[in-house]
Order: C-alpha cells, then sequence, then structure tokens
C-alpha cells in the first residue's frame, strides 16, 4: 500500500511540475526564445565585426605597403595620391601613418604651410596621445621664426610639464623661439633650467650650451657698444624636423 502510495506522490508531483513548466513556457516562452537568439546574433555579430575589421585593416596594410614602394621607386606623387587616399579612408592607425608619411614628402617638397596642417590634423585626430604631442611638438618646430612667440607657446602648452615625455625637447623648442622673437630672458630662463635637467642627452646640451652662450654674448657685445659676434647655429630642434620615418604599420603595434 505505501508503494501505491508514493507512485502516486509522484506521478501527482510530477504533473504538477508538468503544468507549471508548461505555465512558465506559455507565459515567458516567446521571452526566453528572443533573448536566446539575441544572444546567439551578438555572438555572431561580434564574430562578424571583428572578422569585418581585420579585413579592413589587412587592405589598409596592404594599400600602405603599396603606397611605400612607389615612394621608394620615384613615384611620389603616386605615393602621395595613394597616401592621401588612405588618410581618408583607412582606419585610425593606417590614416595617421599616412598622413605622417605625407608631413615628410611636404618638407621634401618644401611645402611647410601644407605640412604644419597636416600635423594639426594629426593632433587632432590621433588615437594616442603620445603620437598627438609628437604632432604637435613637429608642427611647433616648423613655426618657429615664422609664427610668433604665443602661437609657439600655445602649439607646445602642456608638453613641457614635468610629467611630458616630451618636455626636454617642448622646452629647448620654446627656448628657441623666445630667442628668435628677441626675449632673450625668457630664453636664458628656460635654457639654464634645461642644463640642470637630469636626461638631457650630451647633443641637446651642447646645443642648449651654444646658444645660451650666444645670447650671453650678444648682449655683452651690445652693452659694450661692440660688434655682436655671430650667433651660434639656432638648436637643431628649431629647424623644420626630417621628414616622419615610416612608422611601423599598426599590426605591429597598438592599431
Amino acid at each position: 500500500m505505501t508503494d501505491n502510495n508514493d507512485a502516486l506522490f509522484r506521478e501527482v508531483e510530477e504533473e504538477l511540475q508538468r503544468e507549471r513548466w508548461e505555465k512558465l513556457w506559455k507565459d515567458y516562452g516567446t521571452y526566453v526564445v528572443a533573448v536566446a537568439a539575441l544572444i546567439v546574433a551578438l555572438v555572431g555579430g561580434k564574430q562578424w565585426w571583428d572578422h569585418h575589421q581585420r579585413s579592413i585593416a589587412e587592405a589598409a596594410g596592404l594599400k600602405y605597403e603599396e603606397a611605400l614602394a612607389l615612394a621608394a621607386s620615384g613615384k611620389a606623387d603616386d605615393s602621395d595620391k595613394a597616401l592621401g587616399e588612405l588618410a581618408q579612408s583607412g582606419p585610425a592607425g593606417y590614416a595617421t601613418l599616412a598622413d605622417l608619411n605625407l608631413v615628410g614628402s611636404y618638407l621634401k617638397a618644401g611645402k611647410t604651410a601644407e605640412a604644419v596642417q597636416l600635423l594639426d590634423k594629426v593632433a587632432a585626430n590621433a588615437p594616442d596621445s603620445l603620437l598627438a604631442s609628437f604632432a604637435r611638438l613637429q608642427a611647433a618646430s616648423l613655426e618657429i621664426g615664422k609664427a610668433d612667440y604665443s602661437a609657439v607657446q600655445n602649439r607646445l602648452e602642456g608638453l613641457t610639464v614635468d610629467t611630458s615625455p616630451w618636455r626636454l625637447t617642448a622646452k629647448e623648442l620654446l627656448a628657441t623661439a623666445a630667442w628668435k622673437a628677441g626675449k632673450n630672458e625668457e630664453a636664458k630662463a628656460l635654457l639654464t633650467g634645461l642644463l640642470a635637467e637630469q636626461g638631457l642627452s650630451r647633443e641637446a646640451a651642447g646645443r642648449v650650451t651654444a646658444l645660451l652662450a650666444s645670447i650671453t654674448g650678444t648682449e655683452l657685445a651690445k652693452s659694450a657698444g661692440a660688434p655682436a659676434p655671430a650667433a651660434a647655429p639656432a638648436a637643431a630642434s628649431s629647424e623644420a624636423p626630417a621628414a616622419a620615418p615610416a612608422a611601423e604599420p599598426p599590426g605591429a603595434a597598438a592599431k
């Protein structure tokens, strides 16, 4: 009798469970199916998107290599055209690389204004803050002696602070700009501070010392009424920088 009762209870329990399940499915089954479909779509969509992005990057990498090959073979105009197209339509990393290579091409052709304009674009759109700062630094170096001192200051704003990896170069550029603008006291203060900086390279220290000596010598000559001595060569950073080297494609670094 006990076994029969147990069997009956099990049947009733199973029936109740089935009824509960059927009611839950009836009430919420549509939502469950929708959520499951959404999960499948999201997983599939992510895989498609990742594949799509890889395809775009690979295509951009091929275009970039082709543009560099054109430049190496002496077809500068074709290379510039290819780089310009990549800069307009390529993914962020390759677009920045294309712009930097175009800067180098413009500088070789003596198109300084166009190079500065392009560096400003890189500074505004670069996917990496270090690259953006580098572009600002390069643009400032090209503007020394052409733009007024305040314009150079604005370009270098934030790059001379202690936390900036570019602070030594930025301070040297700012000192050179001050000297070019006739602001000798500001230039000397910056140059003297630079000589006390740890990490200043021997080459940079030589440029700083030469410029500081030139400014001091000029002031002494003026105060004595003697002809001013020949100015020391401008700091290397005050001249137009060398064309930006062809950077490694984003595949070799962060895209």
